[in-house]
């Protein structure tokens, strides 16, 4: 019998291009629940506690934020978003 184990995007996100690329990919997607799950996939990549605590955030509490179906504040994105050095941009729609 074959074992899976289940996929962790974390494991692949081991570079600034990658990173950035993941979340531009999760923000085309109108379910906001899968850029909050990409970013909480990011934080895990680059170690939670380590972000959490530049972002002056408690550990749980980062988690809790990062889950799908939470309503995190924009205030929590952008504070965690400037830990991982990562920035929102605004283009014209297609």
């Amino acid at each position: 019998m074959t074992r899976f184990t289940p996929f962790d995007a974390s494991e692949f996100l081991d570079s600034e291009e990658a990173i950035a690329e993941y979340l531009a990919a999760a923000l085309q997607d109108p379910d906001p629940d899968l850029f909050v799950a990409a970013l909480g996939d990011v934080a895990k990549a680059r170690g939670m506690t380590q972000i959490a605590r530049e972002a002056g955030l408690g550990r749980e509490s980062l988690y809790k934020a990062l889950t799908p179906g939470s309503k995190v504040r924009y205030e929590t994105v952008r504070k965690v978003m400037d830990v991982l050095g990562v920035k929102l941009t605004v283009s014209p729609g297609a």
